[in-house]
C-alpha cells in the first residue's frame, strides 16, 4: 500500500522512485520495499514533506483493505 502511494504521486509530479531515493540520501531500491517492511515515521514524513502533501495522503488505503 504505501509504496503503490509513493509510486503514484511520484507519477502525478512527473518523477520516479529512484529520483525520490537520490534526492532524499535514500538506500538504492529502499522504497519498493515499503509494502513489505514498514519504513520508519521519519523516512515516511521526509517522502511526504518533499512531495508537499500531508502524511496521510502516503498512508491512506486506496484499495479499501
Amino acid at each position: 500500500m504505501l509504496y503503490n502511494n509513493v509510486k503514484a504521486l511520484c507519477e502525478e509530479h512527473g518523477i520516479s522512485i529512484s529520483f525520490l531515493e537520490r534526492e532524499l540520501d535514500f538506500p538504492r531500491s529502499s522504497i519498493c520495499k515499503w509494502n513489505e517492511n514498514e519504513p520508519g515515521i521519519r523516512k515516511v514524513q521526509k517522502v511526504a514533506d518533499y512531495l508537499n502533501i500531508p502524511i496521510e495522503k502516503l498512508l491512506e488505503d486506496k484499495e479499501g483493505t
